[in-house]
């Protein structure tokens, strides 16, 4: 396909993770500052876009007038450990990658680029973990994150009472798959744990508190060959075209 959009790279200083962040930035095809843009953030992102291949996926969709103008953010992680850091609920540097997404990422972007500096002008990605995080983040700042796509989520009983305790689910709209085969995952930390079963406790969680809320069980375990092929639904239910 001609219509390719473009992939760069940029760094962010954050105060927050007294670190410099690096960011890859797919840019549709016949980008221009005179138009808006939807913002879609990616937890694990260079694995979405080299093993999820969300920039072709994203330029096929836009070809086909299926989805918004979209901008796509990756935030790659350093290393395994790095990742557990950030996105893992007990991870040492937690709450302040959240707080980097919530309040210096976001003012960043909206700064960067013509978006609709709007809760439903973004939306947070991730797999694993990076979708764990992504939904904690717009639990966190649900008036910065309207939308959040989840694949595989790691689910455990502090996310369960978050979602419990969240007051505002009218202002999050939430996508969510899982693997009906995830019942034996190699976690970072060695453990082998079975995420179907409270990823179905989840899904009952968020139906009994009103969410705006798509849910469904793939046939598959916990790899990209599953996520991959999902990517395309997950994106033009979330920033379809109207």
């Amino acid at each position: 396909m001609s219509n390719k959009g473009t992939v760069r790279e940029m760094t962010i200083h954050s105060k927050t993770l007294k670190e410099d962040v690096e960011l890859i930035i797919y840019y549709p095809v016949a980008y221009s500052p005179l138009y808006k843009y939807h913002i879609l953030i990616t937890q694990d992102g260079r694995d979405y876009f080299n093993l999820g291949r969300i920039a072709r996926t994203a330029d096929q969709l836009l070809h086909n007038h299926e989805i918004e103008n979209t901008i796509i953010v990756g935030i790659p992680y350093a290393n395994k450990i790095d990742r557990w850091n950030k996105y893992h609920p007990d991870g040492d540097k937690h709450q302040e990658y959240i707080r980097f997404l919530g309040e210096e990422l976001v003012p960043f972007l909206d700064q960067k680029f013509p978006t609709y500096q709007m809760g439903l002008g973004r939306v947070l990605i991730g797999d694993s973990l990076g979708a764990t995080v992504s939904l904690l983040a717009g639990l966190e700042y649900p008036h910065t994150f309207g939308k959040v796509i989840m694949q595989s989520p790691y689910v455990n009983e502090y996310i369960l009472k978050k979602i419990e305790s969240f007051q505002e689910p009218h202002l999050i709209e939430l996508y969510h798959v899982i693997g009906k085969d995830e019942t034996e995952v190699d976690t970072t930390n060695g453990n082998i744990e079975n995420f179907i079963k409270p990823n179905r406790e989840m899904n009952k969680s968020i139906i009994k508190k009103g969410f705006t809320y798509f849910y469904d069980e793939f046939d598959g375990d916990h790899k990209w060959t599953y996520w991959q092929p999902d990517i395309p639904r997950a994106l033009v239910m979330m920033l379809k075209n109207e």
